[in-house]
């Protein structure tokens, strides 16, 4: 990592880092969790940095930043905090027959933690940030995950915050929930619900409607899976295009009459299923007309989401991802 400041003259030590030591958030980074933990773990179990230096900003070296290091794989593993801190500070490891259970588990976990992102899950090639995100959420520690969120939506922006750092952490917990017995329900949907807060935090303004320029967002009936929907209204509104977003399972008829009532630029119909997504919904939003004879509109109708895959719609778009999506929808609402 590099940890170079604008043009600082400050000397490197080997490996990139400076040889005063890192600050408290370049650890974090480093680490994927908040400052705040850092600060709570120096505070509460003593791992702190062994040195100090003038002044009120406190360094950490590399042995201090490895020791917190350790300190993450093993709480990752259940262990306690403070039994974990524990261990952590001890100098010297434990021998093979009396190693803790939790160590040796931490010890392989550290080995593999690119795989793994040191949180149980397996992540893969994933943004620094994703390992942070998914141990909070196994700790279901909701303070600590809701200043992560924050943190990748304000850094990388909402787009690249919900494809690059969410999603990817997203599909971990569900591959856990599928292959453990579905035992780590509990953190799937701990994680959507901040997910979902941490969107509209991050986008509290709500645009004031225009005449043909609102977009319509909607599941279709008998689809429940309402946050990329959340995400995609999030990113329109933060792009000043008024959206009206009615969320899971619309009826047909309130479909219609939503529509009728709004007269929409454009229309977003999720699918997450194939079982829900329906052409002749489809094609019915598309076929309504408004407005006056001789200048009657009709709005862009927009197939979002895998359930449409295979079921391409005669002159419907179906955007490949988030990006494409909003794009498609901003140029409708902004001809």
């Amino acid at each position: 990592m590099n940890t170079h400041a604008g043009n600082s003259d400050a000397p490197v030590a080997e490996g990139g880092q400076r040889r005063g030591g890192s600050t408290t958030g370049e650890v974090a980074r480093r680490l994927g969790v908040a400052p705040t933990t850092v600060r709570t773990w120096d505070r509460r179990y003593g791992l702190g940095p062994d040195a100090h230096t003038d002044g009120r900003h406190r360094r950490w070296t590399a042995a201090d930043v490895a020791r917190l290091e350790r300190m993450c794989a093993l709480t990752a593993t259940g262990l306690p905090p403070a039994e974990a801190a524990r261990l952590a500070r001890s100098e010297e490891a434990p021998t093979a027959a009396a190693r803790p259970r939790g160590a040796d588990v931490a010890r392989r976990a550290s080995a593999g933690r690119r795989s793994r992102a040191g949180s149980g899950l397996r992540l893969g090639d994933v943004r620094q940030e994703c390992r942070g995100i998914a141990r909070a959420a196994l700790r279901l520690d909701a303070a600590v995950l809701d200043e992560l969120l924050l943190a990748a939506i304000a850094e990388h922006g909402l787009v690249a915050a919900w494809t690059e750092v969410i999603v990817p952490t997203l599909q971990a917990v569900g591959r856990k929930w599928e292959t453990s017995g579905e035992k780590y329900v509990e953190v799937e949907h701990f994680l959507s619900w901040h997910v979902a807060g941490a969107l509209r935090r991050a986008t509290p303004r709500t645009v004031e409607d225009r005449p043909g320029a609102t977009t319509v967002l909607a599941c279709v009936p008998g689809e429940n899976h309402t946050l990329p929907l959340e995400v995609l209204s999030a990113a329109l509104t933060e792009r000043g295009v008024p959206v009206r977003m009615f969320g899971g399972a619309l009826p047909v008829e309130s479909l219609v009459a939503a529509v009728r009532r709004t007269g929409p630029a454009a229309v977003g119909l999720w699918a997450q299923s194939r079982t829900t997504a329906s052409r002749p919904l489809a094609q019915h939003v598309a076929a309504m007309e408004w407005g006056v004879r001789g200048a009657r509109r009709r709005p862009v109708v927009l197939t979002l989401g895998p359930g449409w895959v295979g079921q391409a719609v005669a002159g419907l778009a179906r955007p490949a991802g988030l990006a494409e999506a909003v794009a498609a929808l901003e140029s409708s609402a902004y001809p």
